[in-house]
């Protein structure tokens, strides 16, 4: 299937129904009254989050849905059925957005979340809602509201832990099928790499993340060069970046292509290039005895590195586990740093209750 984590959609609310204008008419029961019942009100639309969801292609088919409309009101006080609502299901981490004011609707991010993106019109009013001791037959009643018609867009941005940056030809695809089961497409040309995949790692019997890998960047991406970085989005949920450097080709500068990648993202989103970001040297094998260590020092010297440095092979898996536990450490202490000000929070609140 083709992935899809953009698409714009029309929404149209159902309208209320009208209220109805009666009086009883039976035999033997003179001055009945009004008995004008009140119209339904109009389906909303709705979109719910759906695990087994993975992409927003089906929005690219259907681009407009509507909910009923409900029904009129009518004699004898009988209301009329409220409309048919629309759940849309969309993919885990699905952000809503008005397309014309561009405001955030709805962030879908939890299996099951729900979110109302377009409101069914209420009912009108019958005239049986009008009696009163000096009007004993009212005629007047009300016409149901309009529902909301809006457009949308819609952006998937994938869950994961940790995310892969690098220039094509990195290795990036080839990490991430040495440590989970993800089978990405891997060869020998750029940009084999055309839409992010996702991969489960284990660290431990009770420990894992979630991994991301998206196409390479080049330079000039921000221009809309190579794929450009449409897909770079998909790295915003992330809590840490790998940033995957080839040093066994002999034409290319690591520290320039280190220096390319940082200047893309600040380029995107200051707040993405704010991530914590470690440097993992690929290819490894390809390199003769302590090559890897000397470019390693050469890197850091370079850019005056502070962040964790790792030199792996992701063919021959050399360096792999060891770079793998580390993750699992760095994320475990992010969720305890995280939970711990909640819990505080949560603490201070009780005793102010209290």
């Amino acid at each position: 299937m083709k992935f899809v984590d953009e698409a714009i959609i029309d929404v149209l609310a159902g309208n209320g129904g009208n209220g109805a204008a009666s009086f009883r008419r039976e035999k033997y029961v003179p001055r009945g009254g009004p008995d004008g019942g009140d119209g339904g009100r109009g389906g909303s639309v709705h979109a719910v989050a759906d695990r087994n969801i993975n992409t927003l292609v089906d929005f690219r088919f259907a681009r407009i849905h509507r909910a009923g409309h409900g029904e009129n009101g009518m004699g004898s006080d009988c209301y009329g059925a409220a409309g048919r609502d629309v759940t849309l299901r969309v993919p885990v981490g699905t952000l809503v957005y008005d397309a014309e004011s561009g405001a955030l609707i709805a962030d879908l991010a939890h299996d099951g979340e729900r979110a109302r993106l377009a409101r069914g019109g209420k009912g009108g009013l019958g005239n049986l809602h009008f009696k009163s001791s000096v009007n004993r037959a009212p005629r007047q009643c009300t016409p149901g509201e309009p529902g909301e018609v809006r457009k949308l867009r819609l952006e998937l941005r994938v869950l994961a832990d940790v995310g892969l940056l690098g220039m094509p030809n990195a290795g990036k695809s080839t990490f991430i099928r040495a440590v989970s089961a993800a089978r990405p497409k891997v060869a020998d040309y750029p940009f084999t790499t055309l839409h992010p995949n996702l991969g489960v790692v284990r660290a431990g019997m009770d420990e894992s993340f979630v991994i991301a890998d998206i196409p390479g960047l080049i330079e000039g991406a921000a221009e809309g060069a190579g794929l450009g970085h449409q897909f770079l989005r998909h790295l915003q949920r992330t809590h840490l970046l790998l940033h995957l450097v080839d040093i066994a080709d002999d034409t290319q500068d690591p520290v320039a292509a280190i220096r390319t990648i940082a200047r893309e993202l600040a380029k995107y989103d200051a707040a993405l290039a704010d991530k914590p970001r470690w440097l993992v040297l690929n290819k490894i094998d390809a390199l003769a005895e302590g090559e890897a260590e000397r470019i390693a020092r050469e890197v850091k010297r370079r850019l005056r590195w502070k962040s964790p440095l790792f030199t792996i092979s992701a063919v021959s898996g050399a360096g792999c586990p060891g770079l793998v536990r580390a993750i699992a450490d760095h994320l475990a202490l992010a969720r305890h740093e995280t939970a711990a000000p909640a819990a505080t929070d949560t603490a201070l609140a009780t005793d102010r209750t209290a």
